[in-house]
């Protein structure tokens, strides 16, 4: 069930994340009954993405059923009821999109479609294929984790970005619009990837979020981060990430060098994040890198490198 003007026993909610671009909430729903509920109101424009359970959205004369195996959206005003067809209840995730980056989204799928961007739906659901729903998952895991493992923004929100638009882009192809995506020249994506690069060189140690390096280039959120992705083969965070622990390896070698420091100086929230990010990409922590530098070590991590 999407967010409504109200919450109760039977109905909570409880914020994921939150940033400029997108809002992720998790919601539980325990009402065990079939009958409808009173009137509600969508306050917001939002997709609903299912965990568990099912219910039903009726409007007007139609009668929709949400599951885990569709996406279900919900159009700002737009008036419904709810009842429950099974009596397990239901929980997922509802997840707003700041307007001016869900229209990119929706006119990149279809330039035509958005005349009236206050109700950006032309559809009430669409497919959730395997992947989809498995990637919402995992994204909504690693958000819950969160206090154990420092979370990224910039990862937060080009992730999150990036499941809305293939889970519209999905949902306009059941319904059987053929989507027409926008292209710009690939000299301009060759020139904004290029001056992001420049960006993220400049601000290694900074807590550079995804409308900072999009406005440096004179992109919208969303496009540049799809635009990005095509040019390097890699999500703008990753490629961060890369930079900052590669920047690392020279400086870790350095005579009395503290890796505190190194961390925080690289935009890593804290030594053991940095040594857990590190460990992953090249197979041992800073410290062990440090001992094992030899000319045998190097050459074994270096395989890491080109890896």
């Amino acid at each position: 069930m999407p967010e409504t003007a109200f919450e109760n026993d039977l109905l909570t909610f409880r914020t994921l994340y939150d940033s400029p671009m997108i809002s992720v909430r998790d919601y539980v729903c325990r009402v065990k009954d079939h009958r409808h509920s009173a009137e509600e109101v969508s306050d917001l424009n939002s997709i609903v993405l299912m965990r568990h359970g099912a219910f039903s959205k009726h409007f007007e004369k139609r009668v929709v059923t949400a599951d885990v195996n569709q996406a279900t959206f919900f159009t700002k005003d737009s008036v419904y009821r709810v009842s429950h067809p099974t009596d397990c209840g239901d929980r997922g995730t509802t997840i707003v999109v700041a307007p001016s980056i869900l229209t990119d989204i929706i006119r990149e799928l279809d330039p035509t479609v958005v005349e009236h961007p206050e109700q950006p739906f032309p559809f009430v659901t669409g497919p959730c294929s395997p992947e989809i729903f498995w990637r919402h998952r995992e994204f909504v895991r690693r958000l819950e984790i969160a206090e154990a493992s420092p979370l990224e923004p910039l990862w937060a929100d080009v992730t999150g970005l990036q499941l809305i638009a293939d889970v519209l882009e999905a949902a306009f192809i059941h319904s059987g619009r053929e989507t027409r995506k926008r292209l710009s020249t690939v000299a301009d994506h060759v020139e904004k990837a290029n001056a992001a690069k420049s960006y993220l060189s400049a601000h290694l140690g900074d807590n550079v979020s995804l409308d900072e390096v999009a406005s440096a280039v004179y992109s919208s959120p969303f496009n540049f981060a799809r635009l990005f992705q095509e040019q390097t083969g890699m999500p703008v965070h990753r490629y961060l990430t890369r930079l900052r622990l590669r920047a690392s390896l020279e400086r870790i070698l350095e005579k009395d060098a503290d890796l505190t420091t190194i961390a925080f100086d690289l935009g890593f929230s804290s030594h053991s994040h940095f040594s857990d990010v590190f460990k992953r990409e090249f197979g041992k922590t800073p410290s062990e890198y440090r001992n094992s530098a030899t000319s045998i070590g190097l050459a074994e991590t270096s395989k890491n490198l080109i890896a």
